[in-house]
């Protein structure tokens, strides 16, 4: 059987999930991470990635996160995100508008700022659409 921790995801709007799981991987600022039980203590920022979850069956779920922070514990795990969603609730089409949004502003000059703020809400939006295609080719509801 495998060894399990406590996962729970926070954002400003509601607990998003909370449960225990065998696995999470998600990406930091510096690249992506496999979370299991008993890993090292660490505190570490996140960027807007597919959170995969590998729930206590085994079997793994995907879903959306923007910026965070993750505390890792020995047997704990924490996520405060400024948002999270499951594929079922992100709107495709409001996704795949903002990443064009993004994209045109990119492609004009700016200052670096607004740059930085595209880029932020291109990756956003991208992440979104990933994790909506990865939800509706596995069927799966959440």
């Amino acid at each position: 059987m495998a060894v399990l921790f406590s996962l729970e995801v926070h954002t400003p709007y509601r607990l998003f999930f909370s449960d225990s799981v065998q696995a999470i991987t998600l990406t930091l600022v510096d690249g992506e991470i496999a979370v299991y039980a008993n890993h090292v203590p660490f505190t570490a920022p996140v960027v807007p990635c597919l959170l995969k979850i590998k729930d206590k069956n085994g079997i793994w779920k995907t879903s959306y996160t923007s910026e965070g922070i993750l505390e890792v514990e020995k047997n704990r795990t924490i996520l405060i995100s400024d948002d999270a969603d499951w594929p079922d609730e992100i709107d495709y089409e409001r996704a795949k508008a903002a990443k064009e949004r993004a994209e045109q502003t990119l492609s004009e000059r700016m200052l670096k700022f607004e740059k930085m703020a595209a880029t932020g809400s291109l990756l956003r939006a991208t992440m979104r659409i990933k994790a909506w295609e990865e939800g509706r080719s596995k069927n799966r509801k959440f």
